[in-house]
């Protein structure tokens, strides 16, 4: 046996076979399978509401924070991993917004990010591929692969035309879940 290692060949051959397998364990990330990381945003706070200065003959009068408004929303579905939970996208008080995604669960995985594009939803394999054919804005990388997660919106993003959430693996170009958005009832 030590004869046979002693080979350049032999040795060269161990030394691509390392290579290959030490990029492919960068390149697939096979441990972030069996590893969750949970993120648990606090939903937006509406901003406290501003009182005129009280004057001596003046009663005070009760003001209650702006609310937040949610402008549309969608259920997750599945493709190439199994995947759940909600996405909302919210108006805060002060007028920016804001995508919500809440009890989400999926696989973690290398490169996801969470992108809000034009693409219909579509069930099973059909749905895994479409959502870089069209308009797409990524709003940064998932910050993890369970709980509740805001991402603000860019002011100037303009919300129309773009009706679906992709939870979107850029390595691999293909959609762990998403959710078509529609403006609530």
């Amino acid at each position: 046996m030590r004869h046979i290692l002693r080979k350049p060949v032999v040795i060269g051959i161990l030394l691509v076979g390392m290579l290959v397998a030490g990029v492919g364990l960068y390149w697939f990330q096979p441990w972030k399978l069996w590893v969750d990381d949970t993120v648990q945003d606090e939903l937006p706070a509406a901003a406290p509401a501003t009182q005129p200065p009280a004057t001596p003959d003046a009663t005070p009068a009760p003001s209650s924070p702006p609310a937040l408004r949610t402008l549309a929303s969608g259920t997750l579905i599945s493709h190439e991993h199994r995947t759940s939970g909600t996405v909302k996208v919210i108006r805060l008080p002060d007028g920016s917004r804001t995508l919500r995604l809440e009890n989400l669960d999926t696989s973690n995985g290398p490169d996801l990010r969470v992108w809000l594009t034009d693409a219909p939803v579509k069930e099973g394999k059909d749905g895994w591929h479409v959502f870089d054919d069209g308009k797409y804005v990524s709003l940064g990388k998932l910050k993890g692969n369970k709980g509740n997660q805001n991402y603000a919106l860019p002011a100037d993003l303009d919300l129309k035309g773009l009706t679906s959430v992709s939870i979107w693996c850029d390595r691999f170009d293909v959609s762990f879940g998403a959710a078509k958005l529609a403006a609530p009832a």
